[in-house]
């Protein structure tokens, strides 16, 4: 590489796009990162372990990059070009290459998917390390007349840090809802492409070999388009293996992965790969859910759902004509929209979600609660499990300490509250948890096909008194089988269990360990 210094005009144009190209370069790098922990948190288990280790994991691996990069001695331009081409292929087809692995493996041969997704983000995160060094050094040795080593550094640490935090709001919010994981990492894979050719056409006269490097950027551009193209057809090939059934809809929101599959039994919902519910027996997890707090009270006017996006447990709900007014507090607006204008999802809740009765709040329920005076009958708690934090902070005490100052005096509150069976120690927890406030705790537990033996809890301020009077039309819930779902036999039967609380989430840690042993 020659050491001469460009002429001023062509100086000027190549500073701006080098410092544009590091904006380009800290945000598919941030991009990458966020797709791999994504992927791992869908496919592995949606929990803080999967982006905790990916992130150290990659962020090791930038830093032994930046370590690398001085042993690059010459030819500068031709090594960042290259490492631009890697990058972009590499990451852009690594989403990709995670879902067809996953696609492809038995179930349960989680370890040949670990060792792709590691290796993956080891080696783009070395690469990615590799490029912010070389910058640099490009730009001193070409305008070294303009740069003293402080504000090199400032100038090139403003445009990685810009880039990372754009892409960091833009990630949950605009790329993965409108384009999906797969096509976001083959359209960044591009960007990254991009700046290869950008450092190709600024500095062609000092590049050896210029003709194939040209084409190698040719054909990494030609390599993405292509993934780009079939990136539907791969994402629906993958899913239709991993799903096992005929996917009727399917889209990335800013908070989960919606799966609905059609088959011969009956239509399944999915979040995050897990099964949320399955339409030939979904009637008895939700008669569980609500029935007994329900008949429990008598005549509750008012009806908080938190959660239950779904509305079933809405349907169930509206069975009772004292009930006044429900309000469904769900944190995703894609949920309630889907099953409310959906004819054949608005059919399975018997299209509860266009009642008049109700009224629907697309918001966080923990921050809902702490904003709200209003004092509800029932209130009914439908949450996916506790697989991660952000869940986990539903389960605890400050939040029953919350649903406690918003149920009426004779109130009933119900938790779903995972398998008793599987679970063990984390259905007890949240036993532990809710007694903790002072409220009275009764669980209970139905068998549901699809799920096995699974787990509720009643809360209140007075005993539990069962009830002999429910609505017609019940399949599965009725005043005599009810003292049976309030029976534990011993392989089910009470354990020591700690509190849930903000401070520790206990319940987290113990969740993934028992629900672990399964998978």
């Amino acid at each position: 590489m020659s050491d001469t210094h460009s002429p001023p005009s062509r100086a000027s144009l190549a500073e701006l796009l080098l410092l544009a190209s590091v904006f380009v370069i800290a945000a598919c790098g941030l991009v990458y990162e966020l797709a791999a922990g994504a992927l791992a948190s869908y496919l592995l288990g949606d929990s803080v372990l999967q982006f905790s280790t990916v992130i150290g994991v990659y962020l090791f691996a930038m830093g032994l990059g930046s370590w690398l990069s001085r042993f690059v001695e010459r030819q500068l331009v031709g090594v960042f070009l290259q490492v631009e081409l890697l990058v972009g292929v590499i990451g852009g087809l690594m989403p990709a290459a995670l879902f067809a692995v996953h696609s492809l493996l038995p179930p349960g041969e989680g370890a040949p998917f670990r060792v792709l997704l590691y290796g993956l983000v080891l080696l783009v995160g070395t690469l990615v390390g590799l490029e912010i060094p070389l910058v640099m050094r490009i730009l001193k040795r070409h305008f070294s007349a303009r740069y003293g080593l402080k504000d090199l550094v400032s100038q090139v640490l403003t445009f990685d840090y810009l880039g990372a935090l754009l892409v960091a709001l833009a990630f949950p919010l605009v790329l993965v809802p409108q384009l999906g994981l797969v096509r976001t990492g083959v359209a960044f894979g591009l960007l990254n492409v991009g700046v290869a050719v950008w450092a190709l056409w600024l500095f062609r006269a000092d590049l050896r070999a210029l003709p194939s490097h040209v084409a190698a950027c040719v054909l990494s551009a030609l390599l993405l388009l292509a993934a780009l193209l079939g990136a539907d057809h791969l994402t629906t090939w993958a899913e239709d293996r991993f799903y096992g059934e005929h996917i009727v809809f399917k889209q990335s929101s800013a908070y989960q992965r919606i799966v609905v599959t059609d088959g011969h039994a009956g239509t399944r919902l999915f979040l995050n790969g897990n099964l949320q519910f399955h339409s030939k027996d979904e009637y008895r997890y939700h008669e569980a859910l609500v029935q007994p707090a329900m008949a429990a009270h008598g005549a509750p006017k008012r009806v908080l759902v938190l959660g239950g996006g779904d509305g079933m447990a809405v349907r169930e709900i509206l069975k009772y004509p004292s009930v006044e007014q429900v309000t469904l507090v769900e944190l995703d607006p894609l949920m309630t929209s889907l099953f409310r204008d959906n004819p054949k999802l608005a059919a399975l809740n018997a299209h509860a979600l266009s009642s008049p009765k109700l009224r629907i709040v697309n918001a966080d329920a923990f921050g809902w609660l702490e904003q709200q005076t209003e004092v509800f009958d029932v209130i009914v708690i439908d949450f996916p499990d506790p697989s991660n934090f952000a869940l986990g902070k539903l389960y605890t005490a400050s939040f029953y300490d919350l649903v406690d100052q918003h149920l009426s005096a004779g109130g009933y509150a119900v938790v779903q509250t995972t398998s008793p069976l599987i679970a063990r120690r984390s259905f007890w927890t949240v036993v532990a948890t809710v007694e903790s406030t002072g409220l009275t705790a009764t669980p209970y537990h139905a068998h549901v096909p699809s799920f096995g033996e699974w787990g509720f809890v009643l809360a209140s301020r007075r005993p539990f008194r069962l009830p002999t009077q429910f609505p017609p039309g019940l399949r599965f819930v009725s005043a005599s089988s009810l003292p049976a779902l309030l029976d534990f036999p011993p392989d089910m039967a009470r354990v020591p269990a700690e509190v849930n609380r903000l401070s520790n989430q206990v319940l987290v840690q113990t969740f993934e360990e028992e629900w672990g042993k399964v998978h």
